[in-house]
């Protein structure tokens, strides 16, 4: 590990990709979202605000960086 390494930390937020429970559309959410998160399909709920992390309702299919 290097110095800049240790000086400049990396942010714990991540972005998922996150599978629709009802029509099985994936799309990509935020995993500390502010806002109560819709599929763009079918308007089923993916993700509630819960403080900190977001509830997620559907699968995560990815985590990405």
């Amino acid at each position: 590990m290097s110095d800049w390494d240790k000086l400049i930390p990396k942010p714990e937020s991540k972005f998922l990709r996150v599978k629709c429970p009802d029509c099985g559309n994936e799309q990509v959410i935020f995993d500390r979202t502010t806002s109560v998160v819709h599929c763009n399909i079918c308007g089923a709920t993916l993700a509630e605000p819960s403080g900190g992390k977001a509830s997620i309702k559907g699968e995560i299919v990815a985590i990405l960086d």
